[in-house]
């Protein structure tokens, strides 16, 4: 499944937002970084078609992003994991199945496979005041495969755990990853968290609205702690680093 991202622009009030941004994202992940307000969440809402661009175009193996999203094509996650305090997780994670009128006995076997995808068997009649943060974010994960989206889109949706429970789910979205083979389209203002997690990271450029650098992430899967000591990790923190730079001579 291929995201393709074309000339897009956005102003808000004249003031742009997003400039002439262009890349493509295919199974795997990609990580769309830069510091907080360079439009990061504006270009998933586009991409997700809950907002217009101003121009350029989003195009899912050549069809639209609204044809994507009428197909369900997309599960969101976001910074919040957006729970009904009042549903069980079971229930929550069954919400976007009861909205079609998928019958019980199809929801309880489709939310059954994805608690176990999210390592939170045993915890279905639990509600989400009983949860650990990290177990919530599990929860809102769950929630967004319901449907078997082809593409994964995640709002920040780590930012404000601790950093123990953050690479504990860094390891968990991989595992997702290499279990379903979808695409990933990632967003963050964390550089290790980028090149950990990704197969090519998006910078938008501080001040700019636009693409500084599209760098390709080689680091070898299945990924782990252990990557985090190497040299290479190393470089790809310095290159991601550099390339917030106006004058960054990068992978374009």
């Amino acid at each position: 499944m291929e995201l393709r991202v074309s000339h897009l622009c956005k102003a808000y009030d004249g003031e742009p937002v997003l400039e002439d941004v262009s890349f493509t994202a295919g199974p795997g992940v990609t990580c769309v970084m830069g510091p907080s307000g360079e439009g990061k969440t504006t270009l998933l809402r586009i991409i997700a078609d809950l907002a217009e661009p101003t121009s350029g175009r989003v195009t899912i193996d050549g069809t639209s992003r609204t044809e994507a999203r009428k197909a369900h094509k997309y599960g969101m996650v976001f910074q919040s994991p957006v729970l009904y305090e009042w549903r069980t997780v079971r229930q929550n994670v069954a919400l976007p199945l009861e909205i079609l009128k998928i019958s019980k006995a199809e929801r309880e076997k489709i939310v059954d496979k994805q608690l176990e995808l999210v390592s939170l068997n045993g915890y279905g009649d639990h509600y989400p005041h009983e949860l650990s943060g990290g177990m919530q974010q599990r929860v809102g994960i769950a929630r967004a495969l319901a449907l078997n989206p082809d593409i994964l889109l995640m709002d920040e949706p780590f930012s404000a755990l601790d950093e123990f429970t953050r690479q504990n789910l860094h390891d968990d979205l991989l595992k997702i990853w290499e279990t379903t083979g979808k695409t990933i389209v990632f967003v963050t203002h964390n550089i290790s968290e980028a090149v950990f997690l990704s197969d090519r990271i998006c910078v938008l450029a501080s001040g700019l609205g636009e693409i500084s650098a599209l760098i390709n992430v080689d680091l070898p899967r299945p990924r782990t702690a252990a990557v985090l000591k190497t040299d290479q990790y190393f470089d790809l923190l310095k290159k991601t680093r550099e390339s917030f730079e106006v004058n960054y001579d990068g992978n374009i």
